[in-house]
């Protein structure tokens, strides 16, 4: 929980200056948008390989290496800010998403091992522990911008305590269970096999596509919600960061209530909750010209995109011996909505406004309801989690 707590702090602290290095750099919403995708596509080019990574050396070893890959890119990130070299950031923030992406696998992973030896849903609380960090991280980042303080020495005093304690807490993960062997000692598939044959299973498709619509859902939010706040009522930095911190605060609120939710009503009728509420208050949030009642949709917004990512993750992981594999898929697919995401909001921004713009989120949202039946517990139902594209893989009996 408090690795997974750290890498929210730490992306917090940087979306929360979002608007300063915007107006330090002089960018349009236009090209803010396409430095964030481009970071993106660090995050995209790393996940596919972490499951790898993991299935190889380890969640605690993986973890270490990306937490690494992402303090160096945040302290180009913090030299190009400095320097005002617009080449700098774009090179430090793609090197630290890089980072960011095989440590959210990676703790992930591990999350899921812990998940499985207490035999009942808690992914939610350690995405929680993520959220918390986030709070934390938006409301430092809200005090460093009130005190004055700039961008690259907040960045790197952050990066620096991050890392150590990173180090740290990975030494505390519960070691992941062996391959399951067929009966002549060989394992079922070796990884080359199984990594690619899971990107042709139905059931982990749909997943992937619960967990897009919930990353671009909360990654909307953590890109452009201080920004709407900012542009949208003309409130100054340090009341968009604010408003951020309201978004967060109820994402972590819902995550821990969402995990007695899931454990006593089962996780499609509380997803789809999630999304009706996701719903509501973006529509609030973007609709509605009163900054307070504005924020009071960014709360519901927020408790609406908790637990779509942690429930995508634990669905993905119901078979444990493919568990890093289809976690490497789904999040590839969770993290490509980033590749659209954010030049698309930069663009619709510049026409619309960005608080209005962000009501395009509603789109993956209404796709999201049809594929959250797939995310339902396999171990009740008894289905087959293999099922390949275009089989429904009902009735099938599970593996033993």
């Amino acid at each position: 929980m408090a690795t997974f707590t750290l890498n929210g702090f730490t992306l917090a602290n940087w979306l929360s200056r979002i608007p300063t290095v915007r107006d330090e750099l002089r960018l349009s919403e236009g090209q803010l948008g396409m430095i964030i995708l481009i970071g993106s596509l660090g995050s995209l080019f790393s996940m596919p390989v972490t499951g790898r990574m993991i299935h190889r050396f380890g969640a605690r070893t993986t973890v270490v290496l990306a937490a690494t890959f992402a303090s160096a890119g945040l302290g180009v990130v913090a030299a190009g800010v400095g320097t005002g070299a617009v080449w700098l950031l774009i090179a430090g923030l793609f090197l630290a998403m890089i980072g960011v992406g095989g440590w959210d696998v990676a703790m992930n992973y591990a999350g899921t091992v812990a998940e499985q030896a207490l035999d009942r849903a808690i992914m939610p609380w350690f995405h929680g522990g993520f959220s918390i960090g986030t709070v934390l991280g938006a409301g430092a980042g809200a005090l460093v911008i009130r005190a004055g303080i700039g961008v690259p020495l907040h960045v790197l005093t952050v990066v620096a305590v991050v890392f150590a304690l990173v180090v740290l807490c990975t030494r505390g993960f519960l070691p992941a269970e062996p391959e399951p062997q067929s009966h002549d000692g060989v394992p079922h598939r070796g990884p080359g096999t199984s990594f690619l044959r899971v990107w042709f299973e139905r059931r982990t498709l749909l997943v992937g596509l619960v967990v897009l619509a919930a990353a671009l859902t909360e990654g909307a939010a953590n890109d452009w919600l201080a920004l709407a706040v900012v542009d949208g009522f003309g409130a100054p930095n340090e009341v968009g960061a604010i408003g951020l911190t309201i978004f967060l605060v109820g994402m972590t609120v819902m995550r821990f209530l969402g995990t007695f939710l899931l454990n006593r009503f089962g996780r499609v009728p509380v997803l789809r909750l999630c999304t009706a509420m996701a719903i509501a208050g973006l529509a609030i949030f973007a609709l509605v010209p009163v900054l307070p009642v504005a924020m009071a949709g960014g709360a519901l917004w927020g408790m609406g995109a908790a637990l779509g990512f942690p429930v995508g993750m634990s669905a993905a992981s119901d078979e444990p011996a493919k568990a890093a594999a289809r976690l490497a898929v789904v999040s590839t697919i969770g993290y490509s909505a980033f590749l659209v995401g954010p030049g698309v909001l930069g663009l619709l921004g510049e026409a619309v406004g960005t608080r209005h713009a962000l009501l395009v989120i509603m789109v993956p949202l209404v796709a999201g309801l049809f594929a959250i039946p797939a995310a339902r517990e396999l171990r009740a139902s008894g289905e087959q989690v293999g099922s390949p594209v275009g089989g429904s893989g009902a009735g099938q009996e599970a593996q033993s």
